[in-house]
């Protein structure tokens, strides 16, 4: 079992399979160039899969593939299909923003992917080919029909920016309660890499504009989730995702890989003990300390609550957010 100085269970393993995103978006890397990492200098799937077992045989109970954008790289079933054929009970999830899922859903779930994350940030055209930087609303649509089609759990998140996105609110909750898909509302990050003139929306104005049409009942969090949920009368389930206060990291569970091996015990922290060069050498013992030891490191909290704090310069597209 992982538990960190601060006496928390850390079972949940985020996993970037790459950098790369087909993506611009405003709150991310709007203007970072169409490169990558060349393919030698990231971990394959099976080194990345090498770590993985450590990290399950530890107590890691829970994992989530993310990128930039997971499935830019190919064979990405395959990979899921390693973790799933080792421990068919983890917990086995992908954060995408869903421009390829829908050739990808039946392969994922038939190799052992039961869940997903997509970011829908509008529901106009316009609007999100202005976020995205691409014409991306009709393929990310289809591929989250294509998902659940095939037995795929779906959950939504939106980052709500004023003067942007604002007024889709209601309708992206709604879009979401008519599919049965839980929406996470996530107020912004504030990060180097992000577009200047941004501006995030706060909990409170998000349940004002929800208040106004719908009566809800404040369910507060669940379990080691950073989400703070409220339920409508009808009993669907909303989200909302406050990275700025102490709650966001009280009961988190989680630590984070690059796909070039960085351990980072913190989203939000430049801090990172690489597992590469033991992984490649097969030196799994050596792994295991350094997971153990960045675990141990992990911070209490985040750098967002702290109004001297700097941004961190690590971008979101290499952790997965």
């Amino acid at each position: 079992m992982l538990i960190d100085s601060f006496d928390r269970t850390v079972d949940y393993l985020r996993v970037s399979v790459t950098e790369r995103c087909n993506f611009r978006c405003q709150y991310c890397m709007p203007e970072k160039p169409f490169s990558w990492v060349p393919k030698e200098n990231l971990l394959s799937f099976e080194e990345l899969f090498a770590f993985i077992r450590v990290a399950i045989d530890e107590g890691v109970k829970k994992i989530r593939i993310t990128g930039g954008e997971p499935l830019l790289r190919e064979n990405l079933d395959v990979f899921v299909k390693m973790i799933h054929d080792y421990e068919p009970d983890v917990d086995l999830a992908m954060t995408t923003n869903a421009y390829l899922l829908k050739g990808a859903a039946q392969k994922l779930y038939d190799a052992g992917l039961r869940r997903i994350n997509v970011s829908v940030d509008s529901l106009k055209p316009a609007v999100a080919e202005k976020i995205a930087q691409k014409d991306v609303l009709k393929q990310v649509l289809a591929g989250i029909e294509k998902a659940r089609s095939v037995g795929l759990r779906v959950k939504v998140n939106m980052v709500p920016m004023k003067g942007v996105n604002d007024n889709e609110i209601l309708d992206i909750l709604e879009y979401c309660k008519a599919r049965g898909m839980t929406v996470r509302f996530i107020e912004y990050m504030e990060n180097v890499h992000a577009h200047s003139d941004i501006e995030g929306m706060q909990s409170e104005e998000l349940l004002d504009i929800i208040g106004s049409r719908y009566a809800f009942e404040d369910e507060g969090f669940d379990g080691h989730s950073p989400s703070h949920y409220y339920k409508l009368a009808d009993g669907y389930e909303f989200g909302i995702i406050e990275p700025h206060k102490d709650d966001f990291c009280k009961k988190c569970n989680r630590i984070r890989m690059t796909a070039e091996g960085h351990l980072i015990p913190c989203l939000y922290f430049d801090e990172a003990m690489s597992i590469k060069d033991a992984v490649k050498r097969g030196d799994i013992k050596t792994a295991a300390l350094i997971l153990k030891e960045v675990v141990k490191n992990k911070p209490e909290k985040n750098r967002w609550s702290d109004p001297d704090g700097e941004h961190s310069k690590r971008a979101f597209y290499e952790t997965g957010g």
